[in-house]
């Protein structure tokens, strides 16, 4: 579902997009036109998912904007103690944006922030214009992204389970009855209802679908660890250079763009590291804040390839002026998916952009925006919790520099975040002992009258709950 599309909704042209959403048809057309924008940027006190600035945050907005293919001609933005329940914006703001869009022609006002759907309908009524929040926006881009069909569901999901609050405004044209036939005449039910209906039974059928993909992904993990190879992801804020890295290290065809989100559908390619082991590298879906939690949802068969992961490559652009706060959002989001204790590498991208250029001249940045003596004091500032921890490495994936370094790191994490234990599994613990199986290197496996005994090496985030069977 596009800018251009979104606003459809609240013509009668949508009612043969409801009959496509019965069909099971893709129900939105990809016919697009540049729109011109207001973007609206708010800072509400203690707000805890603001880690930018409130102009750094619309900055990236006006990025957002920029990828979805949307001519940004405004800005306003606000400080507010708290959001105003009904329009959140103060009421003189509401006025002040109504004549903005006026003398600026505008046809789309786009939040920074989520709006409910009252606070929504309540800024149309006021602005006479269409109105747009920050995550619809994300979705508008995922749903270009998107190539392959496990994609182009996850984005579906997420787009219908965020519209479907949204119909009591967006489809008023709707609320005449259904025509009764023979046998049916009376209240009945009123069309928006019925495609009500139709929409929530195109969201069951989505969810089957990708739980459907869920178990094929499962499955694929299994397989992958019978093989006994090493998962490695790529993770970071988006437009970090993640495609860019997976397609020096492996020689992946992966789009690499300069803007957010150029890829969306994870790749997977084996790589050899210098000790002649194989392991899989997997780049996976960019991060950012504010983070849509449809997304999140709908993308939780892709996520999951982070949990089963051996080693995070946690890449950053240091190039940015907010790397020190792109770096923390994507640690809290680690943590909240689960994965705040798998092993992680910081690879410092755009080395190469920091030096000097062949005419003596400096780079076209300063380092993370400031200066540092030291990359340590980089890093220092980047992750202060990790300031002593070696494994940071300095790369620039689009010249190739310091890859090599990475692969050792790699190897030498790699070999680091695993253990060689014996345990004696009693034959109840069936669970345990396929964890073993699925996780493990097996060397030995004895049936022995007290159990299973067996010799293994395991990844050191699984030992803590095999503790009590370990022989030593």
């Amino acid at each position: 579902m596009h800018l251009k599309d979104t606003r459809r909704i609240r013509s009668k042209e949508f009612t043969d997009s409801a009959e496509d959403i019965h069909q099971g048809r893709e129900p939105f057309s990809t016919a697009r036109k540049p729109e011109r924008a207001c973007l609206v940027g708010v800072s509400v006190e203690g707000d805890e998912q603001q880690t930018l600035t409130l102009q750094d945050s619309l900055a990236e907005l006006r990025e957002l904007a920029r990828s979805a293919g949307v001519e940004v001609v405004a800005e306003l933005s606000q400080q507010l103690k708290e959001a105003h329940p009904a329009t959140y914006i103060g009421k003189g703001k509401v006025s002040e944006l109504k004549e903005l869009c006026e003398q600026q022609n505008c046809d789309l006002v786009i939040f920074d922030e989520e709006l409910s759907p009252s606070q929504q309908r309540n800024l149309e009524d006021a602005i006479d214009r269409h109105i747009m929040d920050r995550t619809a926006l994300i979705l508008d881009i995922f749903s270009q992204r998107a190539r392959t069909h496990e994609g182009r569901l996850q984005v579906e999901l997420a787009q219908y389970e965020y519209f479907l609050p949204r119909l009591t405004r967006l489809w008023t044209h709707l609320s005449r009855q259904a025509v009764g036939g023979v046998g049916l005449r009376g209240p009945g039910e009123t069309q928006l209802e019925s495609d009500r209906r139709r929409i929530r039974n195109r969201i069951a059928d989505l969810r089957r679908e990708l739980e459907q993909v869920r178990r094929h992904r499962a499955l694929y993990r299994a397989r992958r660890q019978h093989e006994q190879l090493p998962v490695i992801a790529l993770v970071g804020y988006t437009n970090v250079g993640k495609s860019t890295l997976l397609n020096a290290l492996s020689g992946a065809q992966v789009v690499a763009e300069n803007r957010l989100f150029a890829t969306l559908d994870p790749t997977t390619r084996r790589v050899t590291l210098p000790g002649g082991q194989i392991v899989l590298i997997t780049d996976t879906v960019g991060l950012i804040q504010k983070l849509p939690t449809q997304l999140v949802a709908a993308f939780r068969a892709t996520l999951e390839e982070l949990t089963d992961a051996d080693l995070l490559v946690h890449v950053a652009d240091i190039t940015h002026k907010n790397a020190p706060e792109q770096v923390q959002t994507v640690h809290r989001l680690l943590n909240e998916l689960g994965v705040g204790e798998t092993p992680v590498i910081l690879a410092l991208n755009k080395v190469d952009l920091l030096l000097h250029s062949d005419d003596g001249q400096p780079g076209e940045h300063t380092l993370a925006g400031g200066d540092f003596a030291s990359l340590q004091d980089l890093v220092a500032r980047l992750t202060p919790e990790s300031a002593n921890v070696p494994d940071t490495v300095a790369i620039s994936a689009a010249r190739g520099w310091g890859l090599e370094t990475l692969l050792h790191k790699i190897e030498d994490v790699l070999s680091r975040s695993w253990q060689d234990i014996k345990l004696v599994l009693p034959y109840s613990a069936s669970d345990l002992v396929a964890l073993v199986h699925q996780r493990g290197m097996i060397r030995s496996e004895q049936y022995r009258s007290d159990g299973v005994f067996m010799t293994t090496r395991l990844p050191r985030r699984f030992v803590a709950q095999l503790q009590a069977y370990i022989v030593r």
